[in-house]
C-alpha cells in the first residue's frame, strides 16, 4: 500500500505564521460548559523515548514538531494533532496518560472560570507521575516558559488538557510558535487523524453523562447496550467510557487505547505492513509489545454481520493503539462508517 503522506513545508510554514498573529475575540455570555471541536492531543509515557520516536516514525513517518523539556511531540497527519512521548517516571508503567481537546476561541481565564464553576478546585501542578484519581475534580495550569497549559482531572481520575487548536508544543501564550518539523521521510503507512479514545473508568455511565453535558457531546452510535459512542465535532471523532469492572471500582482511570484513522483501510495490506515493521500476530499468546490482532465487532456491538474489522497493535512498550478507515465513526457497516449523526 503506497504511502500517501505528502508533508509540505510551505503549508506548515504558512500555518505556523498565521498562528503567530494576534486573535480577536468577541465578548460572549458566560457559560457553564466548554465547547470543544477536536480531539487534538495525547501523551504516552515510555521506557525509552528515542526507541518509541523511532518506531512511530519508521511505521507512520510522523515528524517531530517540537521538543520541550523531556517531551517529544510528533505531528499526526496534516493538521496540528499531536502525540507527545516522554519517559516514564520511577515506578510508573508505560501508558497513555492524558488526552486533549481543542477549544474554539480558547482563552485560559474563561476556561478556568468555567471549570471552577463546575466544582473543580484550582491547585498547583501535581507531580506528573501521580494518577489523576489522586487529584480528582481539580484543575491546574502548568507553566512552560511563556506558555500556560491547562489541565483538569475529572471525578474518575481521567486527566484532560484543553488548548487552542493552533497548539503545537511550542512557545508563546498559546504554545503555537514552532519551527518547521524534523521530517523523517515517509513511513510504511500514513495516518489521517486521531479518531477516538476508549477509557476504562470506575463509573462509565457517569463519565458519559458528564462529558455529554460539559462538552456538549452527542451520541453518534452504540457499541452494545450501555456503550454509547460520544461524537465530537465532525461526526467521526469520539470518546468512549466503560466501567466499572469487577474488582477495579476504585482504580484510577485507564486510557485503554488510542485510535487513528487512515485512507485505504485494507486489512490484509495493513497487517502485512505491520509485519514488515517487526510486529507479530498475537495468536493465542498474551498481548505484549510489538504485536497486532484483529477484533471483529459483531452486530450485538453495533457491527456488521460477519464483523466490522478493527485492527489493533502494540508499540515497543506494549501500549495499545487502533487503526481504522477515515470514514470510521464507531458505528455499523464494514468500515464502521454508519452512525446516527
Amino acid at each position: 500500500m503506497p504511502n500517501r503522506r505528502h508533508f509540505l513545508h510551505k503549508t506548515l510554514a504558512g500555518a505556523l505564521g498565521a498562528f503567530l498573529l494576534p486573535s480577536c475575540r468577541s465578548a460572549e455570555p458566560a457559560s457553564s460548559n466548554i465547547r470543544v471541536d477536536k480531539l487534538n492531543y495525547f501523551e504516552i509515557r515510555v521506557r525509552d523515548v528515542d526507541r518509541s520516536v523511532g518506531f512511530y516514525q519508521r511505521v507512520f513517518g510522523l515528524p517531530v514538531i517540537s521538543r520541550n523539556q523531556d517531551r517529544v511531540i510528533l505531528q499526526i497527519g496534516e493538521s496540528l494533532q499531536t502525540m507527545a512521548i516522554r519517559p516514564a517516571g520511577r515506578g510508573e508503567d508505560p501508558a497513555i496518560t492524558e488526552l486533549g481537546y481543542s477549544v474554539p476561541d480558547y482563552d485560559l481565564q474563561t476556561q478556568l472560570s468555567i471549570l471552577r464553576g463546575r466544582g473543580f478546585t484550582e491547585i498547583s501542578p501535581p507531580d506528573i507521575a501521580l494518577p489523576g484519581l489522586d487529584n480528582a475534580m481539580t484543575t491546574w495550569v502548568r507553566k512552560r516558559g511563556d506558555t500556560d497549559e491547562l489541565y483538569f482531572s475529572d471525578a474518575r481520575g481521567l486527566i484532560v488538557r484543553l488548548s487552542d487548536a493552533s497548539w503545537c508544543g511550542g512557545s508563546g501564550p498559546l504554545g503555537n510558535q514552532c519551527t518547521l518539523p524534523e521530517n523523517p521521510g515517509p513511513g510504511l503507512m500514513a495516518l489521517g487523524e486521531i479518531n477516538h479514545f476508549t477509557s476504562f473508568v470506575n463509573d462509565g455511565a457517569g463519565a458519559n453523562q458528564f462529558y455529554k453535558e460539559f462538552f456538549g457531546l452527542e451520541i453518534q452510535a452504540y457499541q452494545g447496550p450501555g456503550a454509547p459512542v460520544n461524537g465530537i465535532g465532525d461526526g467521526k471523532q469520539f470518546v468512549m467510557y466503560a466501567g466499572p469492572f469487577s474488582g477495579a471500582e476504585n482504580a484510577p482511570a485507564n486510557i485503554h487505547h488510542a485510535s487513528f484513522n487512515m485512507d485505504d483501510f485494507i486489512v490484509d495490506d495493513i497487517l502485512e505492513l505491520l509485519g514488515e515493521a517487526g510486529l507479530t500476530a498475537q495468536n493465542d499468546r498474551a498481548l505484549g509489545p510489538l504485536m497486532y490482532y484483529i477484533s471483529l465487532r459483531m452486530p450485538a456491538r453495533g457491527g456488521v454481520e460477519g464483523g466490522t474489522p478493527e485492527v489493533y497493535f502494540t508499540d515497543p512498550d506494549g501500549i495499545r493503539m487502533q487503526l481504522q478507515d477515515s470514514s470510521y465513526c464507531g458505528g455499523g457497516g464494514y468500515l464502521g462508517e454508519i452512525c446516527l449523526i
